[in-house]
């Protein structure tokens, strides 16, 4: 296994969809980094040789941000938001969706586990 970025990519799949395992690259810039390294996408990973290994390393390592810096940047800039108290910095404190989803019905998985009124009313009563 190629180990790329901090992450080890599986052999048996082809190139393209492999370095889609490393965080902050998808398909496209998987596509554009094999076409700029001269690699066909329809390799698989066990074929590759050193020396691409290497091309992509070096291509990842100089044009991309992956990995720990860009959470570290999603992060930072999150906490902007919150900093200057923007709509959605709001949004992210009180753990709300922050792009126009809507609350009433969905967000389960943002808003956590549904708090039943009956339950905290026998809480209440004990």
């Amino acid at each position: 296994m190629p180990r790329i970025a901090g992450v080890d990519i599986p052999d048996n799949k082809r190139v393209d969809i492999s370095l889609t395992y490393i965080y902050g690259i998808g398909p496209k810039i998987s596509k554009d980094i094999l076409t700029s390294a001269n690699i066909d996408p329809n390799t698989k990973t066990k074929d590759l040789t050193d020396s691409d290994v290497s091309k992509i390393r070096q291509y990842i390592e100089s044009d991309c941000l992956v990995e720990g810096e860009l959470r570290v940047e999603i992060q930072n800039n999150i906490k902007r938001l919150s900093d200057i108290n923007s709509y959605r910095g709001v949004r992210h404190r009180k753990k709300l969706p922050s792009r126009g989803q809507r609350t009433k019905s969905n967000a389960r998985t943002r808003r956590g586990k549904k708090g039943l009124a009956i339950a905290k009313k026998k809480l209440a009563a004990k």
